[in-house]
């Protein structure tokens, strides 16, 4: 069934959804979610509206069904860490090739569907700062950079001329068609936007690179291969009497995550820090 045009702002999140409907199906159910409830906000009265929401709500009910036994689809929780895990890993991957130099279409389609996923992350509620910043981030990259092979030109690598809400929200990383105007382009020298480093002095507050936001206590880019929390708690009750709850086990996974972070730029004091509140959390159920 055809997407009615009322509905157009959802088509990139149905396509990333139809992109890993085999590769990861909780990734699809999510953004069919956010798609669903999105169109419901756009138009829902359009008697083809209607019709095409009410047959992605029958598609969601169906995908429920079938991942029945998924963890990441039963405890909210767990699908939030599922989501972020995988669509800040898209961004690590696409940052990496980007400082490296290396620009070509596919870092340009996981900087563009990383900031998709991120919206996809407000079905659980609100956005983490950290992310609204990842979000930005990505989907300006991805502009700038598409525009920038589109014309010939060589972009810049890191987040030299970085403007917040220079992006385009029709951008779409498979011919959504990119902006037409230069609002993409580098204009202003990062270290005069907050929170960022010189780059010539090669780092932000932390010692790593001077993207946003700087700060990397509270940075959630995963390190290394996606693994979503799926663990049941009771597989690992803590020792004496600490009784740890899901979200206990979800903040300490994400302390391990920033530690994970802070070691790929080499911040050694900031990975150890943020181990021990892990470890703090895990053995006394405080932080």
């Amino acid at each position: 069934m055809a997407l009615p045009p009322q509905l157009k702002a959802i088509q990139h999140y149905l396509r990333t959804a139809q992109e890993h409907e085999k590769r990861d199906p909780v990734v699809a159910y999510y953004c069919r979610l956010y798609a669903m409830q999105t169109g419901m906000k756009l138009d829902s009265k359009t008697p083809e509206c209607r019709k095409f929401l009410v047959k992605l709500m029958d598609q969601l009910e169906t995908m429920k069904m079938e991942l029945t036994d998924s963890d990441s689809i039963t405890h909210e929780v767990v699908g939030n860490a599922h989501i972020e895990n995988y669509a800040l890993k898209m961004f690590l991957y696409a940052d990496n090739e980007d400082r490296s130099g290396r620009f070509h279409k596919n870092m340009i389609k996981s900087f563009y569907t990383s900031s998709l996923l991120l919206d996809v992350l407000s079905v659980f509620g609100e956005l983490s700062e950290e992310n609204i910043q990842h979000r930005k981030y990505a989907r300006w990259k991805a502009t700038y950079i598409h525009n920038c092979l589109k014309s010939g030109e060589t972009p810049q690598a890191g987040p030299a001329g970085y403007e917040e809400e220079t992006y385009d929200e029709e951008y779409g990383a498979e011919g959504g068609g990119g902006p037409s105007s230069q609002s993409a382009q580098p204009q202003s020298s990062p270290h005069s936007q907050p929170g960022f480093g010189d780059p010539n002095q090669g780092s932000g507050s932390m010692g790593g690179p001077p993207y946003p936001p700087t700060n990397y206590n509270n940075i959630n880019i995963p390190h290394g291969a996606h693994c979503p929390a799926n663990t049941p708690a009771e597989l690992h009750p803590p020792t004496g009497d600490v009784r740890l709850t899901p979200e206990d086990y979800t903040r300490a996974q994400k302390y391990c995550k920033y530690a994970g972070s802070a070691l790929q730029y080499e911040d050694v004091g900031t990975a150890v820090q943020n181990l021990q509140k892990a470890l703090k959390l895990l053995t006394t159920g405080k932080e």
